[in-house]
């Protein structure tokens, strides 16, 4: 039987509403507000909305950062699913001291502050031509999240029972066989989970992709936000509007995937 929620959770409900609510919905209020509006006392919520902070926006470099963006995001995706996926059910199925290390050398890579590699990076891909390049941001950006995508995959493949591949080895299966008609079908919720995340974390991503791409023409939007912060100030509204534009889509990707991401997230803590 389900439990009714009393007023102390309730109060708590609507005080989270409230912290999250409040900024957007004055993000979209700003959005709609002219420069004069942004800083008057009484245009708080009495205002003569207008759109020109879209229209600039629209008609800027808007469409060639969505198109990076885009492409970042699913090449990142891709490429740490290619090598998380067989990394993350090694170490499920390995024991002993070589899972331990692994683990613990993902740990390490995960409290690896992401500003302690821009130097690095910078340099190596300097040298092999890679800086100003939509492939080296998916390089950075996949170096950056492979090991949070392999801890996060590995409880799913150690919840498939072993037994399963050594009943499809009995009936003649190969470990490839058994791996891509056993394994990934059993821990796809998991996989899908993973990519999910990584694709949002791709795209949101700006310390890379500012420092590692060196024309502003080429810059995802993560990084065409920070221009709408100049040298004479920052315009509020086109700043608004861009954030609203670029929530968009990861709001779309999120509604579309908030069954998946709340149940495999629920069953790889479990697990």
């Amino acid at each position: 039987m389900r439990r009714k929620a009393g007023p102390v959770t309730g109060a708590i409900k609507i005080l989270l509403a409230m912290m999250y609510g409040i900024p957007l919905l004055w993000i979209i209020l700003t959005s709609f507000k002219s420069s004069a509006d942004v800083f008057a006392s009484d245009a708080t919520f009495l205002f003569s909305p207008v759109t020109t902070a879209y229209v600039d926006a629209l008609n800027g470099d808007l469409m060639a950062a969505l198109q990076q963006s885009v492409l970042i995001a699913v090449g990142t995706t891709v490429l740490v699913l290619l090598i998380g996926v067989p990394a993350a059910y090694g170490l499920a199925r390995t024991r002993g001291h070589v899972a331990t290390i692994g683990l613990g050398l993902l740990i390490v890579l995960q409290m690896l502050p992401q500003t302690a590699n821009i130097i690095p990076l910078f340099q190596v891909f300097g040298s092999w031509g890679l800086l100003d390049s939509t492939l080296g941001v998916i390089f950075a950006d996949t170096a950056l999240l492979t090991p949070f995508a392999v801890m996060l995959m590995r409880p799913f493949f150690r919840a498939v029972p072993i037994e399963l591949e050594e009943a499809a080895a009995i009936d003649g299966a190969t470990v490839r066989r058994s791996f891509f008609s056993v394994v990934l079908p059993m821990a796809r919720n998991g996989i899908a989970t993973s990519g999910t995340l990584v694709f949002m974390l791709a795209w949101g991503e700006f310390l890379y992709a500012v420092n590692l791409f060196l024309s502003p023409g080429t810059y995802p939007l993560s990084a065409l936000l920070a221009q709408q912060v100049g040298a004479f100030g920052i315009n509020w509204p086109g700043l608004m509007a861009l954030a609203v534009l670029t929530s968009l889509p990861i709001l779309l990707v999120y509604a579309l995937s908030y069954r998946l991401l709340r149940d495999g997230l629920t069953v790889g803590a479990v697990k």
